[in-house]
């Protein structure tokens, strides 16, 4: 294999129009393009294939804070109200980002407020996603950091055969939909050995609806590995949105610190989720205010109809296997009908639950019919929560008769092997007195 030659971008101050002329002069000529040590500030950058872009020790790319001049790079997949990113290739082939460079995203300029209450910085409505790859194949991102995300991190959308290894993502932790990487409809994806640091979801896999309103494609082959998540929301997730299927996925040998909830599945939009499997995880789920979905749960998965054109797809042949740590909630598996949760299996589970700083007690069913209505008083995330009548948070709900160590409800083939919650004795307040609780055939209320 022939070593490709370097070329080197020098001067910071001419900033985005040097570096992008730069990395277009690179992959048209096949070069590696080396940042070195420097701040370099940047508008708008477009990876074209062929882009080998190595940021070195020291390189930090800062962006400009003006949403406007991101206009020109448009994603078709809208996250809550953002349809732009700082940077973004698409329909590209064989890009390489790599080095110990930063990539510094300028978060704190979307910040409007503080609600305290909730726990979240209340964030301008239109923010830029960081790095968006659309309609891509073969895309390695390797070693570099990226901090201070006003909006989802790394967004993965469509493409096939990504690799992401050794990165580090650090975000503020109060400010909302800083997710770290979205899987978004793509196929073979590979994360290894990262580190991510978010308000939002750690790893997330989705499967959206573009711009016409259809289904993007697809989630297949997904790998999650050796993976270290901070995560105010849910570290390993699958869903909410879940136009399409999401099959054959796997996470192991991670650790999660300090979130609130540790492993998700989410159905609400008629994609199946099948044959995904959890294994050798190490948790710890805190309680946080209710502005974030959760409520200190180890293990969760729900299905649960939110659209009436559309009914919840099915999850099933789901493996929890060797997982141990704390929790502040309880493992939660919850279908608001029989048979839309089915052949999940726990083996090897060892969680201590202990009470939270909240001592909530709740089964947290978010996101409900009730989340796709903007809520007037969500302060910017018109999705995160809606009040009733009475004032409280649609969604947040009492286990019935206390919170156990398993909740399961409408659960099909159910299989608990060697599994193990210890819990103070005696139960605090709020708890059931039975550490493992499973109902069948219960009335459908959320859907």
């Amino acid at each position: 294999m022939t070593k490709k030659r370097k070329i080197f971008i020098v001067d910071s101050a001419q900033g985005a129009q040097s570096l992008q002329q730069a990395l277009d002069t690179a992959a048209r000529q096949g070069l590696v393009l080396h940042v070195p040590r420097g701040v370099y500030l940047c508008g708008p950058l477009r990876l074209p294939s062929g882009t080998d872009l190595c940021l070195e020790e020291g390189a930090v790319l800062r962006f400009d804070p003006d949403y406007t001049r991101y206009a020109s790079n448009t994603v078709d997949v809208i996250a809550e109200d953002s349809d732009r990113a700082l940077i973004i290739a698409q329909d590209a082939r064989s890009i390489r980002i790599h080095g110990a460079g930063t990539i510094e995203a300028p978060g704190e300029a979307y910040v409007e407020g503080l609600l305290e209450e909730m726990g979240t910085y209340i964030p301008s409505r239109h923010r830029p996603r960081t790095l968006v790859i659309d309609r891509c194949k073969d895309v390695h991102i390797e070693g570099i950091k990226i901090g201070l995300s006003a909006m989802w991190t790394v967004h993965l959308i469509h493409s096939d055969d990504v690799v992401l290894e050794g990165i580090s993502i650090i975000n503020d932790r109060k400010m909302p939909n800083t997710d770290g990487v979205v899987v978004d409809a793509c196929r073979r994806v590979s994360i290894a050995d990262c580190v991510i640091d978010t308000a939002d979801d750690g790893v997330v896999l989705k499967t959206s609806r573009g711009g016409d309103g259809a289904p993007i494609g697809e989630c297949r082959e997904i790998r999650v590995r050796g993976c270290k998540i901070i995560s105010e929301s849910c570290a390993l997730k699958l869903g909410t949105e879940s136009f399409a299927d999401m099959t054959e996925i796997l996470f192991e040998d991670c650790e999660i610190a300090h979130s609130n909830r540790a492993l998700g599945l989410f159905s609400r939009d008629g994609g199946r989720l099948a044959n995904v499997t959890f294994r050798r995880l190490k948790l710890e789920c805190r309680e946080t205010p209710e502005g974030f979905w959760g409520s200190g749960e180890a293990i969760t998965a729900t299905a649960l109809d939110r659209r009436g054109t559309q009914a919840a797809g099915i999850i099933e042949n789901v493996l929890f296997e060797d997982i141990d740590g704390l929790m502040e909630g309880a493992i939660n598996l919850y279908a608001d009908r029989p048979g839309m949760i089915r052949n999940v299996t726990l083996r090897r589970v060892d969680i201590r639950q202990q009470p939270g700083r909240f001592n909530a007690c709740r089964c947290d069913v978010r996101p409900t019919k009730f989340d796709l209505a903007p809520s007037p008083d969500a302060a910017g995330r018109a999705n995160a929560w809606v009040r009733g009548e009475d004032g409280k948070v649609i969604g947040l709900v009492p286990y019935p008769g206390g919170m156990p160590g398993v909740f399961a409800s409408n659960v099909e083939n159910l299989l608990l092997e060697d599994v193990h919650v210890s819990r103070p004795d005696p139960v605090p307040a709020g708890f059931h007195p039975e550490p493992i609780v499973i109902l069948q055939d219960q009335t459908s209320v959320w859907s």
